[in-house]
């Protein structure tokens, strides 16, 4: 049976970090769907989502088993719509485990063939984040190394 994982996040933007988790995750599952969702918390996204979609698949334009998809609807419904057995996430520090632990048990409860699966962040990426990314970008900074495809200007 072929191994697939949802992985699911914002994206805004899709960093360096998440890229290593993808490519990581690509040793232990046959696909992986980079799932774009909307995230209730946050009422506006930085980096629009189409833009973000097509950077996505500009990085991964070699791998035939990586594909990319934008949803509006729960994690665990998306992956059984999908035939996904397993959430792929990453985990840079205690705080993330904690917030990651209480999603992956109501996920397990709405699907309960689903299995969260956790990477631990690479130490030289681990201080990356979407939001540190996005300040930096508003302000005029350099992000260019912390993100693994070029923004449009």
């Amino acid at each position: 049976m072929k191994k697939t994982a949802v992985f699911p996040g914002s994206f805004d933007p899709f960093t360096r970090g998440h890229e290593d988790i993808v490519l990581r995750g690509l040793t232990l599952f046959d696909e992986i769907i980079i799932a774009i969702g909307h995230n209730s918390k946050k009422t506006n996204r930085y980096f629009e989502i189409e833009v973000m979609v097509e950077l996505i698949e500009q990085t991964f334009s070699n791998h035939d088993n990586i594909k990319v998809v934008v949803y509006n609807e729960l994690t665990a419904d998306l992956a059984r719509k999908h035939n996904a057995n397993y959430l792929l996430r990453g985990l840079r520090n205690t705080t993330d485990f904690e917030y990651e632990n209480s999603i992956a048990q109501v996920n397990k409860y709405l699907y309960e063939h689903l299995e969260s699966v956790f990477l631990i962040t690479s130490p030289e990426l681990a201080a990356i984040s979407s939001s540190i990314i996005r300040e930096v970008h508003r302000y005029g900074g350099n992000v260019d190394d912390f993100i693994p495809y070029k923004l449009p200007k």
